[in-house]
């Protein structure tokens, strides 16, 4: 029977999961130290774990608990958020096991399994586990097929919830999306899929609903009367890292844009869902996803890039082709951005820019709103030289926050103005530190809420996106861009035939 005196408004109690387990498929890999190993410390850190909460690892690698605990302690220390509390540490540590094997060995998932039984007698765990898929995509449909094959995926067997986390790229083309969604759905219930999104983690992703629908001020000017353009823009500074298989195979588009950035572009265009219930909100993103349309002519409403060797942060970098594993005559970009619409009576005629690239000036994540110019300027033009676009951006990452760019008067005798900037910084504002993205999408998963995981109609809406700009750009070379320069020059000129620029981010 639940807490009679407590109900779902109550904040003051914070979200904790039933007793479970935590399964984590290829947990010695770069994804599993660098980010779900420190989020579980920082989770347990602020006692936001359950009593006999276990985490299961599996690897190929011939380990012990021991072997395993020591890799965790490593990243935990390495990777962890919150303050380093040994004795949080030994609470935790104690409930770590590995099991070692490959994906297609029967008998180490046999023993999975049946180091998930024995859970219920040993942490009073009852059938609760979720899936933590930190692997190769290649490797999804075999894992899921084990799962299916020893009943670890079946809650009726398991006597609790059994729930799958799957990372992106979910599927490289539609096609491929729906081929997988197929098997995920039959493996696992629709409802007990995960398809995590980190960027969706973010807490200052979630404050775009907050500054939308939380304000009587923005909402009323959201729309085609009032804007004139949007521009989403994730530029990074680094190259591809060890990454050169994965990447050369996919490219910028299909490894970001399908992704994150789309996800962006739904939460900036969507209309305000009924409630915050997962399904209404979903709905509300798809009907975006939906109403995208492409450049009427591809090659001069989109332009992919590949990075040169060129100087980043004071640095020699070197360019894509130089990078290791990468052919010598490889058309991949490492750029990518393109003009799109949204044929809905809010976002008629607004265009959205989209970009993402590797190897920029600097790291950031941004959406900026631009407003249309005031329709009469009753001001000398020489003392309107320096105002622009009144501008709403909302920083992603990493100087989280929100900028407010409008005209004021500059001090003195004469009538200029200029633009100047409100800035909201999410560390200067709060006195609690933003979670990890993934602090918030492991919980979430634990405690069984969907909102922030995009469901499969999104997944394969994405790919409807993305598939005909692939198709368009099958055959042709990237144009070049420096490394530590803003992108191509194509990009810029993109721009300047409406008139526009990108904006300085």
């Amino acid at each position: 029977m639940g807490n009679p005196l407590r109900t779902a408004q109550d904040r003051r109690l914070p979200r904790i999961p039933e007793p479970c387990a935590l399964v984590i498929f290829g947990v010695t890999g770069d994804l599993s130290r660098k980010k779900l190993i420190p989020a579980v410390y920082d989770l347990a850190n602020r006692g936001l774990l359950p009593p006999g909460f276990v985490v299961l690892g599996f690897a190929r690698r011939d380990w012990g608990d021991g072997d395993f605990e020591s890799l965790a302690l490593e990243a935990a220390k390495k990777g962890a958020r919150t303050p380093w509390r040994e004795d949080v540490w030994q609470r935790l540590a104690s409930q770590f096991q590995f099991v070692p094997g490959s994906f297609d060995d029967d008998a180490a998932f046999d023993h999975l399994a049946a180091t998930l039984d024995d859970l219920r007698e040993r942490n009073g765990i009852p059938g609760n586990a979720a899936f933590y898929f930190s692997i190769p995509p290649a490797a999804f449909p075999l894992v899921l097929n084990q799962l299916a094959r020893t009943g670890m995926a079946d809650n009726a067997k398991s006597g609790g919830w059994r729930r799958v986390v799957v990372e992106k790229p979910f599927g490289h083309d539609l096609e491929s999306a729906i081929a997988l969604n197929q098997l995920v759905d039959e493996v696992f219930t629709p409802q007990d899929v995960y398809r995590i999104d980190h960027y969706l983690g973010k807490e200052t992703v979630q404050n775009i609903l907050a500054l939308r629908f939380a304000n009587s001020l923005f909402e009323p000017v959201w729309n085609s009367k009032y804007v004139d353009s949007v521009q989403i823009t994730m530029a990074e500074d680094v190259g591809i890292g060890s990454r050169a298989a994965f990447y050369d195979a996919s490219g910028a588009a299909r490894d970001v844009l399908q992704n994150h950035l789309l996800q962006l572009l739904a939460l900036v265009g969507m209309e305000e869902p009924t409630s915050f219930d997962p399904q209404e909100v979903r709905a509300e993103k798809l009907k975006v996803l939906k109403a995208i349309s492409l450049p009427k002519d591809i090659s001069t409403g989109s332009v992919r890039g590949q990075y040169l060797p060129g100087w980043v942060a004071g640095e020699r970098a070197m360019g894509y082709l130089e990078e290791k594993d990468i052919p010598a005559d490889s058309t991949t970009e490492t750029y990518a951005a393109v003009r799109l619409g949204i044929q809905n009576r809010r976002w008629a005629e607004v265009p959205f820019f989209v970009r993402v690239g590797k190897r920029m000036p600097r790291r950031v994540t941004e959406i900026a709103i631009l407003f249309k110019r005031a329709p009469h300027l009753p001001f000398d033009p020489a003392d309107v030289e320096m105002l622009g676009h009144n501008q709403l951006v909302i920083r992603v990452q990493p100087d989280e926050g929100v900028v407010l760019k409008f005209g004021s008067k500059v001090p003195g005798t004469q009538m200029e103005v200029r633009d100047i900037a409100m800035d909201f910084q999410y560390g200067e504002a709060f006195t609690e530190s933003s979670p990890e993205a993934y602090e918030r999408l492991v919980l979430d998963v634990l405690v069984g809420d969907r909102t922030l995981f995009p469901d499969a109609a999104e997944v394969e809406q994405s790919w409807r996106v993305i598939d005909p700009l692939e198709a368009a750009w099958a055959g042709t070379k990237p144009e070049p861009y420096r490394a530590g320069e803003w992108g191509p020059r194509a990009a810029d000129e993109m721009l300047a035939r409406e008139g526009r620029s990108w904006r300085r981010a």
